[in-house]
């Protein structure tokens, strides 16, 4: 028998199993964590592509709301042409 486990014998040493179960569970925990982790960082990054698109729809939504207030106004500006630069009514009475 090698020399350390006869002086471990005479100190009459065992393994605590209160200990070993203390030390699988943090082990566990630790790695309950790590998955945490990363199902948070895989999380994160699709809210980022999301925010990104997002952020892509909000500009077109802007421009096309421009273009749209532009339209709108070109519009009102025809039809709402002033009487005096639009030709006289024919009469179609006679005199």
């Amino acid at each position: 028998m090698p020399r350390w486990r006869l002086w471990l014998s005479m100190l009459n040493w065992r393994r605590d199993p209160e200990v070993e179960r203390r030390i699988e569970d943090a082990k566990r925990r630790v790695l309950e964590s790590e998955k945490r982790t990363k199902l948070i960082e895989s999380e994160t990054e699709l809210l980022k592509l999301e925010n990104a698109r997002l952020r892509e729809l909000n500009a077109r939504g802007r421009e096309l709301n421009a273009r749209g207030r532009e339209l709108l106004s070109c519009a009102e500006q025809l039809c709402s042409a002033p009487e005096s630069s639009s030709s006289p009514p024919s009469s179609t009475a006679p005199d």
